[in-house]
């Protein structure tokens, strides 16, 4: 019987870092999402004469400077180049990619004041959270590192937790370029072998006609796991009982972002 199990999306005997690195996972990710989807932001492009698309790009890669496309889609990975040249150079006519990275980080502050400021166990999580970020090594993960670098501009307890929220779903997203890459898998590839499938390539500005996805399948699980194993050494800095209750908070919050306005999940 294996000495570590989840139940319920809660621990038994012991949790691995690795394990709390792959059940922090969809909420890391829809973290990510959420706030580029959001239509303030969507608003806040508009404002500045940009598509969501352009904002996202250059608001996401902006942090590295006005670097060439083909840097910054190296960097971003699983953004095909196309895609990633249209936005950034429509970004760039209009505004510096400084600036809009800038702004972008803003609009993840008001998004987080909006969403979290309330949040029965914001304080914890965004403790718990620093923590790992803090201690997470950025060692071939660029976007992280200028991510974490960038000050943010006001405090309260809900922008912490969006902007952690956000380093955490920007360093899985380099980790996982990273095991794509060792799992002899193109970004191209690894978002195909993925749950959205080629709907999920076009989005990202990858083209048909794609390979079969089947044989893919088996790089793919072996990328996630190395992609839980990089991540994970974040997360040794907490024990065992604090990567459980991380977990359980971060679900918290993916919870009140689907519960209708003003509505928060019950304190456990």
């Amino acid at each position: 019987m294996p000495s570590t199990a989840w139940v319920d999306g809660r621990h038994n005997h012991a949790v691995t870092p690795e394990q709390t690195a792959a059940a922090a996972y969809p909420a890391v990710r829809e973290f990510g999402n959420a706030f580029a989807e959001d239509a303030r932001t969507l608003r806040r492009a508009r404002q500045l004469g940009l598509t969501g698309w352009a904002f996202y790009v250059a608001g996401r890669g902006g942090v590295l400077g006005d670097v060439d496309p083909e840097t910054l889609a190296a960097a971003l990975g699983f953004v095909a180049a196309d895609a990633v040249r249209d936005g950034w150079e429509a970004a760039r006519r209009v505004v510096a990619p400084r600036q809009i990275a800038e702004h972008h980080l803003a609009e993840c502050c008001r998004w987080g004041r909006d969403k979290f400021e309330d949040l029965p166990g914001a304080s914890r999580l965004a403790e718990l959270a620093r923590r790992v970020v803090v201690s997470a090594d950025a060692g071939g993960l660029p976007l992280f590192a200028a991510w974490r670098a960038m000050p943010v501009p006001e405090d309260g307890v809900g922008v912490r937790v969006a902007v952690l929220g956000r380093l955490l779903s920007e360093h899985r997203t380099g980790a996982r370029l990273m095991a794509v890459r060792a799992a002899g898998l193109s970004p191209m590839e690894a978002v195909l072998a993925g749950p959205g499938g080629s709907a999920e390539a076009v989005s990202v500005g990858w083209q048909p006609p794609f390979p079969p996805q089947a044989p893919l399948l088996r790089k793919r699980v072996w990328a996630d796991a190395l992609t839980d194993r990089i991540t994970g050494q974040a997360y040794r800095t907490l024990t065992v009982p604090e990567r459980t209750e991380l977990v359980e908070l971060l679900g918290d919050a993916i919870r009140a972002l689907r519960a209708p306005t003003g509505e928060y999940p019950k304190v456990r």
